[in-house]
C-alpha cells in the first residue's frame, strides 16, 4: 500500500482513542503488568508513545525539511518514559497523549506536505538516509507495533488461565 498522508492521519489520529477505549479505568494488573524481563507494561507504552509525540515525530518531520541530509536528527530515547512517567497516572499519560498527538496532527495537516517532500530525504542517527514519507509511514506502523505490545502484554496475565485454548492463541508465549 503507498503511502497517502490523508490515510497515514486518520490511523495516528485513532491511536488515542483506541487507547482510552482499552486501557482507561482499568486496574494496575491490567496497565502496570508487562510479559517478561524488558518488555514494556501498557503504562510504560503510553508513555513512551507521549515522549515520542513530545520529543520525536514532528520535530524529525521539521528536521528533514529544514536539513535535509545535512544534519542527522537528535538519538531518540526509546526509555526515557521511565523518568518522565514517575509519579503520573496511566489517565494522566492517556489524556496528555490525545492533547498532544492532537496538536501534531493538525501541525502536521497545516504543513500540506506535497508529494516531492515527502520523497525528501533526512539522516537517520543510526539507519542512515530516510524519506519523509518513509518517517510518517514509520509513525503509523510503531503506533500498531505498540498496540500490538499493549495486547501482548494483557494477553500474557491469563496465559495460564485459557488452559488448552492456549495452542490457539498465537498472542501468548509458546511453552
Amino acid at each position: 500500500m503507498k503511502l497517502e498522508l490523508d490515510q497515514a492521519m486518520a490511523v495516528l489520529q485513532r491511536t488515542p482513542m483506541v487507547l482510552q477505549a482499552l486501557l482507561e479505568g482499568l486496574g494496575e494488573e491490567w496497565v502496570g503488568s508487562n510479559y517478561g524481563e524488558a518488555t514494556f507494561s501498557p503504562f510504560d507504552v503510553v508513555g513512551h508513545l507521549l515522549h515520542g509525540e513530545q520529543t520525536d515525530w514532528m520535530q524529525r518531520v521539521r528536521h528533514i525539511l529544514e536539513h535535509g541530509e545535512a544534519v542527522p536528527f537528535p538519538p531518540f530515547d526509546r526509555y526515557a518514559m521511565y523518568a518522565s512517567s514517575k509519579g503520573k497516572t496511566a489517565a494522566d499519560l492517556l489524556h496528555a497523549f490525545a492533547s498532544q498527538r492532537s496538536r501534531n496532527l493538525d501541525d502536521l495537516k497545516r504543513m500540506r506536505l506535497t508529494s516531492a517532500q515527502l520523497q525528501q530525504r533526512g539522516l537517520h542517527p543510526a539507519l542512515g538516509p530516510v524519506t519523509l514519507g518513509q518517517l510518517i509511514a514509520t509513525w503509523v506502523v510503531h503506533d500498531l507495533n505498540h498496540l500490538h505490545q499493549i495486547a501482548k502484554a494483557m494477553a500474557y496475565q491469563y496465559r495460564t488461565e485459557v488452559g488448552p485454548w492456549k495452542e490457539y492463541l498465537s498472542l501468548l508465549p509458546r511453552d
